[in-house]
């Protein structure tokens, strides 16, 4: 049997006729018509002006500075997320603010949030900016984020790296801030193979990060620089498959949510495992099927059902381990963590790949259910 992986490319026959045309018309560096109508797309999925970048983690590094964030600043950042959401931050000589997660959701805690701001603003240091990080598909609660940071004149940063395809109230995830950051990479629920965007509803910021992401070049024949740059911009050949994988997003979010699903159908007789849950207030991609495992009511650990995955060639994992339990940021200023420390030593992200086979996924289930069993 061939190894299940837990979330993988789907190609189709689009992005190979776009990377042809590039070849064809020798379109192979980081300008060209695939570029620009990948842009264009996009800019019309989301509703806000944006660039292509080589990563979702250079659009963090570039919407942190269109924000200002510079040494000695702080951006609070929930604990549970991505090593590559909170490094930005630090690539900029400033310092995350990691806040705990709400149980009822898995996203950084609106109420901390407020908390925060509120001490904050009496002390007369507030941070500069909030980055909520929207997880597995999930959107953060927003509206309270947004409320007492327009309150307090503290930006909002979007990190919708994983979230591309979902809804907060019937707008996309990523597109109520000041700057929204969405990634292609190789595992996501459209890929570039490598690649992120950077979208926001300042179309002058928009064409700053795109002048930085080209090495800062200033207008004219002569290459001349004034201003810091970066070599961040996609190339025209990758977003060729953005384009093709673009056209086809709705899709791919269905099968990730059908994925989702038939595990937790699948899994409804079996106590002491839950699926993620779905936030009353947006449309949960399900990026990755994540479930909380209750030991003792199941009968076997989040550790045993990846042992028992793996020993049959099938890949899964934990959640992210926070940052607070990461040496790397270990010192951080921090408000809680207890929620993520638990949702990390429970969670389980099962094999969610949107090309997923139902004998593959029948493969999945059978073992946790021999689990189980025994």
């Amino acid at each position: 049997m061939t190894r299940i992986y837990l979330s993988v490319p789907h190609m189709g026959p689009a992005e190979h006729r776009y990377v042809a045309e590039a070849f064809a018309t020798n379109w192979l560096s980081s300008v060209g018509p695939n570029l620009d109508a990948f842009e264009t797309a996009f800019t019309a999925r989301v509703g806000l002006p944006s660039v292509a970048l080589v990563s979702g983690t250079a659009a963090l590094h570039l919407g942190l500075r269109l924000l200002g964030v510079g040494p000695g600043d702080e951006v609070v950042v929930p604990t549970l997320t991505f090593v590559a959401s909170v490094n930005p931050i630090r690539y900029l000589g400033a310092e995350p603010i990691l806040v705990d997660s709400d149980p009822a959701t898995w996203m950084i805690d609106p109420q901390r949030v407020t908390d925060l701001l509120e001490r904050r603003a009496k002390e007369g240091r507030l941070p500069k900016a909030v980055m909520p990080v929207h997880l597995y598909g999930q959107s953060a609660d927003l509206d309270p984020i947004l409320e007492v940071c327009a309150r307090y004149g503290v930006p909002v940063i979007e990190d919708a790296t994983e979230a591309l395809g979902t809804l907060y109230k019937g707008k996309p995830a990523g597109s109520l801030g000041a700057v929204g950051v969405f990634s292609f990479n190789g595992n996501k629920i459209i890929t570039t193979t490598g690649g992120g965007m950077l979208s926001s509803p300042r179309q002058e910021w928009v064409d700053k990060a795109r002048f930085w992401a080209q090495q800062a070049r200033d207008p004219g024949v002569a290459y001349e620089h004034t201003e810091l740059g970066y070599n961040y911009r996609l190339s025209n050949v990758l977003a060729g498959i953005g384009r093709g994988q673009l056209e086809v997003l709705d899709d791919r979010v269905e099968q990730r949510r059908a994925v989702a699903f038939r595990y937790r159908d699948a899994f409804a007789d079996l106590p002491g495992l839950s699926l993620m849950p779905q936030a009353t207030y947006g449309l949960h991609t399900n990026w990755l099927s994540c479930f909380l495992v209750d030991a003792e009511n199941f009968g076997s650990s989040r550790d045993q059902i990846i042992r028992a995955l793996a020993a049959q060639d099938i890949e899964s994992r934990p959640l992210w381990k926070p940052m607070h339990l990461q040496p790397l940021y270990e010192g951080a200023e921090r408000h809680g963590g207890e929620v993520a420390e638990d949702l990390f030593r429970r969670g389980l992200c099962l094999p969610s790949s949107s090309s997923l086979t139902p004998l593959e996924q029948h493969r999945v289930i059978s073992i946790v259910h021999g689990l189980k069993r025994h």
